[in-house]
């Protein structure tokens, strides 16, 4: 396959070099890889640096500020386009991510079932065998919404709200992740990992990405309905996450103000008691 890579990276380069390396284990196919840096420590842009150097087919864009995740993979889309013209198949996502050797058999494999849709999520694994996709399969409940309205009224609110839920997991778990072994179309993928195929590209130039961060897999979903589609989900590619190492710099009170920003724009778009799940 002729394929693209594009990342981002936030003062956590040495992810970005294991992606890269568990990318070049894929033999027999073209892979483009492009990382998006949102202006990282001078030391950690080198890193970088010397990784693109070393490999011809690893382009860096180095941001002089950090423009959040979504436009940051929008940023390389286009980059990736303009110099790779030909590649119309992009994995887009984070940069914590491990691609098993076999990655890029299996998705060659997969193209006739991918081409009849825009997106596809793929099987995401953390390290210890937690299974992240489907994300979201048909909705999100009324009472769920209304909990996200509580959980970011009030950041005190939120974390004790955050912290009986790991308490009782039983009462808050969807369970929607179960279904991990079936391929279906789902309402919302898990938003560390994409393929986009060349069905996006002739309907979209890029993500839409009205936040800086976060709620990036309800604004995917959001665009795909305008277009009458929907995320397909497939457990026959998977890649392994490093589960919060894309934020392991960022204090929980900086994370939950961006997913309370996130959450207020998403709001404008799905209103509670008019379609909670669109």
């Amino acid at each position: 396959m002729d394929i693209a890579y594009v990342c981002t990276n936030f003062n956590n380069s040495a992810l970005t070099v294991s992606a890269v390396k568990s990318l070049r284990r894929a033999k027999g196919h073209r892979v483009r890889i492009v990382v998006v840096d949102n202006a990282s420590r001078p030391e950690e842009v080198e890193i970088l640096r010397r990784l693109s150097d070393e490999d011809g087919e690893v382009d860096l864009i180095a941001n002089p500020e950090n423009v959040g995740y979504f436009r940051g993979l929008n940023i390389g889309m286009k980059a990736s386009r303009t110099r790779y013209p030909d590649i119309n198949w992009m994995v887009v996502g984070n940069n914590d991510l491990d691609f098993p050797a076999d990655f890029c058999d299996k998705l060659e494999r997969q193209t006739g079932i991918f081409r009849a849709h825009s997106v596809v999520s793929p099987d995401v694994v953390t390290l210890d065998g937690e299974h992240q996709n489907p994300h979201v399969i048909s909705r999100i409940s009324t009472i769920r919404e209304i909990f996200y309205d509580l959980y970011y009224t009030n950041y005190w609110l939120g974390m004790f709200i955050y912290k009986a839920a790991k308490i009782f997991p039983g009462a808050t778990r969807r369970g929607d992740e179960d279904q991990w072994q079936i391929a279906q179309p789902i309402y919302q993928g898990h938003g560390s990992c994409y393929l986009l195929t060349p069905k996006f590209f002739l309907q979209f130039e890029e993500l839409w990405s009205p936040t800086f961060m976060m709620s990036e897999e309800m604004f995917l979903s959001l665009q795909l309905k305008k277009v009458g589609e929907q995320v397909f989900y497939s457990p026959e590619i998977s890649v392994t996450h490093h589960w919060h190492g894309s934020l392991q710099d960022l204090p929980s009170r900086s994370r939950w103000n961006m997913a309370r920003d996130a959450h207020y724009e998403y709001r404008k778009h799905v209103k509670i008691f008019k379609g909670a799940g669109l």
